[in-house]
């Protein structure tokens, strides 16, 4: 432990915890003997930090989070599986993330830059991408990828195992259970691909000339001969835009899931 950290005489940190440079950990925090603390991260109080676990650096965790418990999984029996988050994340009061699973890879992660809202949940194995923002008292379920710059709209939930798109937006109390595409805007009880995160994408200075062809790839893939896929293979052919190429290339990606596909 560095002499530069802050450590309230409430807290216990337990020996062979790793706290870097900078760190405050506030009253009555918990940290156990697995974590690492990276340069410049903040407990502010009531946070309990365990298992393999290590945050990245200037990373701020607020009230009553519980970050590292093992997994809400009854295949889980115990093994040794990991939590990886990353540097500069705002982590707000009362949200959990788990360690992952033997089955699903061992390691749960989280991205840099990201902002976890209260009551939010972060379930084992899964895959959290940069800047993502996840709303109050939404849920990421087991296996699942997050990729950068989604939005995920309060109390919404993402079933195991679906994949969410780079730059894709979730609205509100949406339960999403099939893959999104990037850039993807989705709404509804049972989430439906709406259209596309427009917004998102103009706050990101993305040019109108990408725009306007994420626009026309979009509605290429809602209309058109064949399958969703076939579609998607035709429009791989003729794309000039990268971001209608990463959106093609994630939807031929091997996937565990269906499609949302366009309404």
């Amino acid at each position: 432990m560095t002499r530069a950290a802050q450590i309230h005489s409430s807290a216990i940190v337990e020996p062979g915890a790793q706290v870097g440079a900078g760190c405050i950990v506030g009253p009555f925090c918990h940290v156990g003997p697995d974590v690492v603390l990276c340069d410049g991260v903040e407990l502010k109080s009531h946070v309990v930090v365990t298992g393999d676990t290590v945050i990245g650096e200037q990373s701020v965790v607020f009230p009553f989070c519980v970050i590292g418990e093992i997994p809400q999984d009854r295949k889980f029996e115990g093994e040794a599986t990991r939590l990886r988050i990353g540097a500069r994340n705002r982590i707000r009061e009362h949200v959990t993330m788990n360690t992952g699973t033997a089955g699903g890879g061992g390691v749960t992660r989280v991205g840099d830059d990201g902002l976890f809202l209260a009551g939010c949940h972060v379930a084992h194995d899964a895959r959290i991408g940069d800047r993502v923002t996840m709303v109050n008292s939404s849920a990421v379920a087991g296996h699942c990828i997050i990729e950068d710059d989604v939005i995920l709209g309060g109390l919404s939930g993402v079933h195991q195992f679906v994949r969410i798109g780079q730059g894709a937006i979730i609205g509100a109390v949406t339960m999403v259970a099939q893959d999104v595409i990037p850039y993807g805007l989705v709404h509804g009880p049972r989430g439906q691909l709406e259209g596309l995160n427009l917004v998102g994408l103009k706050r990101k200075g993305v040019s109108r000339s990408d725009i306007t062809a994420l626009r026309a790839a979009f509605q290429a893939l809602r209309q058109g001969d064949g399958t969703f896929h076939d579609r998607a293979r035709r429009l791989a052919d003729e794309s000039e835009s990268a971001y209608v190429d990463r959106m093609l290339a994630f939807v031929l990606e091997q996937s565990d899931r269906h499609f949302l596909t366009p309404i």
